[in-house]
């Protein structure tokens, strides 16, 4: 036994224990869950009419006294377990705005909808891939004596691609302040795509609730240069939202053109700072808003929202952009697992985050994610279903639903999370054979509707 790895030891330990099986049932229920919340306490369930115990639950009678649930940790890097659930509730949420569903009617896949992609605008020339980097015939050097051009064809891969060809001549401040207002630009864009919709109209800009409603999902994703752009499915219905038809001068051309207008519009200023002035801080040229088609001329429904859904579980550290956990010192960014190009966007958060002027921007506290403190993913309120409603149709399905006339009574208290090494080992086992679980039931249902599309 001390032969063995730590891990196998405690794994060992665990499997002896009389309260294994039980324990073993919690780890499943939790899906494999890397990072598990324990709690202690009890809920007792009453009748409201008479007050009889109709059932009591206390975590005295379970392994260690404590009940594990889900982390809900949407990140992969951090618990591959939920985050498969995450993406699966984003798909879904995703999904259901585009063709209806879970109390969303079927005629919105009949609606005006775009897939857009807002893009950063250039801090200066990164390396690329794939293609001849940046050829310049002239070549010619900046004024820090570093190349202005790369005849290099990059891997997808490689290091090199999406750092500044002059790190010196890179505008890392601009860069960082945009991340810092990318999410009020983000809502400037979705004031004016309304204000341009109703001067197309006709319509008194202030009138255009009266007569439609734009709705949305977005999620940011980070470059291989480290910025942030956004993916939104953008829709547009009557004014009372998805159970109301829209306007018949409502059409995708319109809606394109409303998009596009605005892209190169809408503009957010930063505070006026002595050291680095006013910044006037807009969307980057490359703007792509595609329509999503009903008879299927565009791009597929699904496919988008899988895209949207992929993305929701990156962290920063998994796309090389940053990383999942706050830096608390200048030290923290000098020894994390960064390129030289992230390290310099970190340390200048920290430095923009020393001046009052930018103090509401708490650009030190995210610094981690290179100034960007927005949601990974947010939608409009009308555009689909939620995610609260999509964890309580799992209860729901899974047996946990609410019984009308009953009182639950629930005293819950934290003490603690994650796993021992063995745990952790018997978990990630667990995880994996779910996962494969998964993939043989998906392979079995498209085999099945193959066999009957025949």
């Amino acid at each position: 036994m001390r032969q063995l790895p730590e891990a196998d030891r405690d794994a060992i330990r665990l499997a002896q224990d009389p309260k294994f099986a039980r324990w073993l049932e919690q780890i499943t229920a939790t899906g494999g869950c890397a990072h598990p919340v324990h709690l202690t306490g009890s809920t007792t369930t009453l009748d409201g009419a008479t007050g009889e115990i109709l059932h009591h639950y206390d975590t005295r009678n379970e392994p260690g006294e404590r009940l594990l649930v889900r982390c809900r940790n949407r990140r992969a890097t951090i618990c591959p377990a939920c985050s498969r659930l995450h993406a699966g509730d984003t798909y879904h949420l995703v999904r259901t705005g585009l063709l209806g569903g879970k109390n969303i009617p079927a005629t919105v896949r009949h609606r005006p909808r775009l897939f857009v992609t807002l893009t950063a605008p250039s801090f200066g020339p990164v390396h690329r891939a794939e293609e001849l980097c940046r050829p310049r015939r002239d070549g010619g050097t900046c004024e820090h004596g570093q190349p202005l051009g790369c005849g290099a064809v990059h891997a997808p891969d490689a290091p090199t691609v999406g750092q500044p060809l002059c790190a010196d001549c890179y505008d890392y401040t601009a860069h960082v302040l945009w991340h810092a207002h990318a999410s009020k630009l983000w809502d400037r864009f979705v004031i004016d795509v309304r204000r341009r919709l109703a001067t197309s109209a006709g319509l008194v800009q202030s009138h255009f609730a009266h007569h439609a409603r734009l709705s949305f999902g977005r999620v940011a994703e980070y470059q291989k240069r480290a910025a942030v752009h956004v993916h939104a499915v953008v829709r547009l219905d009557g004014p009372n939202g998805p159970n109301d038809e829209p306007p018949t001068w409502a059409t995708s051309d319109l809606l394109i053109d409303a998009v596009r207008t605005s892209a190169r519009r809408v503009l957010v200023r930063t505070p006026y700072s002595p050291a680095v002035g006013e910044l006037a801080l807009r969307w980057g040229a490359q703007v792509d808003a595609r329509p999503l088609r009903a008879d299927g001329d565009g791009p597929d429904d699904d496919a988008v929202a899988a895209y949207v859904a992929k993305y929701v579980t990156k962290g920063a550290s998994e796309t090389g952009a940053g990383l999942d956990h706050v830096l608390s010192t200048w030290g923290d960014i000098e020894l994390a697992p960064v390129s030289r190009h992230v390290r310099a966007l970190m340390r200048q958060c920290w430095r923009l985050g020393s001046l009052p002027e930018y103090a509401p921007l708490r650009l030190r506290a995210w610094a981690h994610a290179l100034g960007y403190r927005g949601h990974i993913l947010t939608k409009s309120r009308a555009y689909s279903t939620t995610y609260a409603a999509l964890r309580a149709e799992r209860a729901h399905h899974m047996g946990h639903a609410d019984v009308p006339d009953v009182v639950t009574e629930g005293h819950w208290r934290y003490v603690g999370s994650g796993h021992t090494s063995g745990a952790a080992l018997i978990a990630a086992g667990i995880a994996d054979d779910l996962a494969q679980l998964r993939e043989v039931l998906r392979d079995e249902r498209s085999a099945a509707r193959g066999e009957a599309d025949r």
